[in-house]
């Protein structure tokens, strides 16, 4: 285990007359009781020159980092097991804008104050002996655990460094905590716009995926200025009315932060990048309701709020940078369950929807989320409502099985070829029309699809 790994150099530290605490997150999970992986090492009273040698016999180390060595120790013999980062102390001072320009100089005979002056939070400013088991802490971020109170460490210098403001708001939902008013301030004070796309990302991802209600910190964002500066999108959803018969919870703002803990708390058993597009899906779905809502005879609407959310969604997504994730086409599906997230509810109350309806729209978005995101947003709202709609859509996707995916052509070009045809965009054309007949269910196999094919060829 890396606590046994960390015992163990902290023993060697103390031999070599240095003192080595743990540090970080890990000490603030294991005081709130809950498991945490990731060991922080801090080295006291050992110079840099010896620390890597200091650590060499208790496993591999790498040198990561380019300003300031963080050593990770890996346990010999403990492939993707025990594992601690290793660092001496040290001093930050600004030296520039955005989350990389600060000056950072490594001081192994600071004291534990000094070095966890540097912290964001006090809860994050505990220090823990694993050899006397004796908590460190300077800034009483004990106390402030019992509170469930986000505090800054040093006033002085929390807002240096711009992504505090985002960790506030990560921290605030993932741990149910309020912020310090005082550090609040601090907060709405900071600008914001020195930070790169994929750190924002970064803080929003363990936002929406970590949290189980991340609607908590979405509020936040919203009361610090976060929504304003970095997601601009979001803000004209505050205030834009529904029609209460079918949104008695109130205003398009309050209606996605419950579609967003709802699709939280019923998509945890999906993989990271279907959660990621869900959870972005969610929070997207209803952007075009502020540029389309309307009462008309009588009643709030917003027609074609589907559609209109499209553009508000992609300028979203830019700002994030957000494409891809392990291979799977967030972006592409995100937009496809904004601009179709209506469609599960629709075709229900339809007449007789044919199956080529659910073929073609396979082709526009995965199905199964399709029918995640339309739940969560039936459910999304206070009252009582049926949301049945999106276990038959569901059933009948599977049972076409398209309900990840359309189904694959059953004519190829070189069946096509095969008829005398010479390659050229008739080919194509070809392909297009059987592969509608298709998706139609008139083509149900290989030879009818070339039967189709003679029969084009034949007539144009």
């Amino acid at each position: 285990m890396s606590i046994d790994l960390a015992r163990a150099i902290a023993a060697g530290v103390r031999a070599e007359g240095g003192r080595a605490l743990i540090v970080g997150g890990w000490i603030r999970d294991r005081l709130r009781g809950r498991p945490s992986k990731d060991v922080d090492l801090e080295v006291f009273g050992v110079p840099e020159d010896r620390l890597a040698a200091l650590l060499a016999p208790f496993g591999r180390v790498e040198a990561v980092g380019q300003s300031f060595p963080v050593y990770k120790v890996a346990a010999h013999g403990s492939a993707g097991g025990a594992a601690v980062d290793v660092a001496l102390p040290r001093r930050e001072s600004k030296a520039g804008r955005g989350h990389k320009g600060f000056r950072i100089v490594g001081d192994p005979f600071l004291s534990v104050a000094e070095a966890a002056r540097r912290r964001d939070f006090t809860i994050n400013a505990i220090a823990w002996d694993p050899l006397t088991e004796v908590y460190e802490d300077p800034f009483q971020g004990q106390r402030d655990l019992e509170r469930r109170l986000l505090r800054a460490v040093d006033p002085a210098t929390f807002g240096d460094d711009s992504l505090r403001v985002l960790r506030a708001v990560q921290f605030a939902a993932r741990f149910e905590f309020a912020l310090d008013e005082a550090t609040a301030a601090q907060c709405r004070r900071v600008p914001l716009d020195d930070l790169p796309a994929e750190r924002v990302w970064g803080e929003l991802e363990k936002l929406l995926l970590a949290a189980e209600r991340p609607s908590i910190g979405l509020t936040l964002a919203l009361d610090l200025g976060v929504v304003d500066a970095l997601l601009p999108e979001l803000r004209p959803l505050v205030g834009c009315e529904q029609e209460p018969d079918w949104h008695p919870e109130g205003d398009v703002w309050t209606h996605t932060l419950l579609v967003v803990d709802t699709a939280r708390r019923l998509n945890a058993d999906l993989d990271r990048p279907q959660r990621i597009a869900i959870m972005l899906g969610a929070l997207c779905h209803d952007l075009g309701k502020p540029a389309t809502t309307a009462v008309i005879e009588g009643r709030i609407r917003s027609l074609n709020h589907e559609e209109a959310g499209v553009a508000p969604s992609i300028a979203l997504l830019d700002r994030l940078n957000m494409h891809s994730v392990d291979g799977f086409h967030v972006r592409a599906q995100v937009l496809g369950l904004v601009a179709h997230h209506l469609k599960p509810g629709m075709l229900h109350k339809a007449p007789q929807v044919g199956d080529g309806a659910f073929r073609r729209l396979a082709q526009k978005v995965d199905l199964e989320l399709l029918a995640r995101l339309a739940r969560a947003d039936c459910l999304g709202r206070t009252g009582d409502f049926d949301c049945s709609a999106m276990d038959w859509f569901l059933d009948r996707a599977r049972a076409l099985g398209v309900e990840h995916r359309p189904p694959a052509p059953l004519l190829l070009g070189r069946h096509v070829l095969a008829l005398g045809l010479s390659p050229g965009p008739k080919v194509g054309e070809i392909l297009k029309q059987v592969y509608d007949k298709q998706l139609d269910g008139e083509v149900t196999n290989v030879e009818e699809g070339i039967e189709e094919a003679k029969r084009l060829l034949r007539s144009g």
